[in-house]
C-alpha cells in the first residue's frame, strides 16, 4: 500500500458511533454470528458463503497472507458489517481490486453501509489502485444505487452467475470505477489528503 489508513477510526451515523477497524483472526468468532444472520441472499455479494466456519477460515489466512484487507464495521460490541478490498498483485491484473460488503439489517438505511463503502473505497485509494469493481445480484438495488453515488458504473451483467442454497440461480452486476481518475483529479485540486 502506497498509504496506510490508521484504525480503529470513529464515525457518527444514524445508527450511533460505529468503529472501523482491521479484521484479524481474534474477530473470526464474532464475524461468523454477524455472517450467520445474514439473509441469504446477502451472502450472494460475496463469492463464497463466509456463514460457514472453514470458509470464515480460509478468509482469515487470505488476510493474513495479504491478499484481503477486511474493515469491520462494530456497533457497541457486535460486528454490524464488514467490507473487503481483494487484490491480486501476481495477477494479470494487479492494479485492480474488487470491493466486497455486508451490513447487517439492524443498520441498513441508517448511514452505516455509506460509511463502511466510503472507507473501504478510501483504502483503495491509499492502496494506489487504479480500478475498482463491486459485483451483487440485479435486485440489490440499495447496493447499487450506493455504489453508483460513489461513481461506480454498470460494466456487465453476468446471466445465471450465482446458485443460492436453494439451487436457484442470479444474474449478478459487475460495476466498475476507474479511481486513477479520482486520485487524479484530488491531486489537480491540491486536496489528495482528503481522503486520509
Amino acid at each position: 500500500m502506497s498509504e496506510q489508513r490508521s484504525y480503529p477510526r470513529h464515525v457518527k451515523t444514524d445508527a450511533g458511533d460505529i468503529e472501523f477497524r482491521l479484521m484479524e483472526r481474534a474477530d473470526e468468532a464474532a464475524v461468523l454470528a454477524f455472517a450467520q444472520k445474514l439473509p441469504t441472499h446477502d451472502l450472494l455479494f460475496l463469492p463464497r458463503n463466509i456463514s460457514q466456519p472453514k470458509v470464515l477460515a480460509a478468509w482469515v489466512n487470505e488476510i493474513e497472507r495479504g491478499a484481503i484487507t477486511s474493515l469491520l464495521a462494530i456497533k457497541g460490541d457486535e460486528v454490524v458489517g464488514c467490507g473487503t478490498l481483494v487484490r491480486d498483485p501476481h495477477s494479470w491484473s494487479p492494479h485492480v481490486g474488487e470491493i466486497r460488503m455486508v451490513v447487517s439489517l439492524s443498520v441498513r438505511g441508517e448511514g452505516v453501509g455509506r460509511a463502511l463503502s466510503q472507507e473501504t473505497f478510501a483504502l483503495a485509494l491509499g492502496a494506489g489502485l487504479d480500478k475498482l469493481s463491486v459485483q451483487m445480484t440485479v435486485d440489490q438495488r440499495a447496493a447499487i444505487t450506493l455504489f453508483e453515488s460513489l461513481g461506480f458504473r454498470a460494466e456487465a451483467l453476468l446471466r445465471d452467475h450465482v446458485r443460492d442454497v436453494d439451487g436457484n440461480t442470479h444474474d449478478i452486476v459487475v460495476l466498475g470505477h476507474n479511481i486513477a481518475q479520482v486520485r487524479g483529479q484530488l491531486e489537480a485540486y491540491g486536496v489528495s489528503d482528503a481522503v486520509r
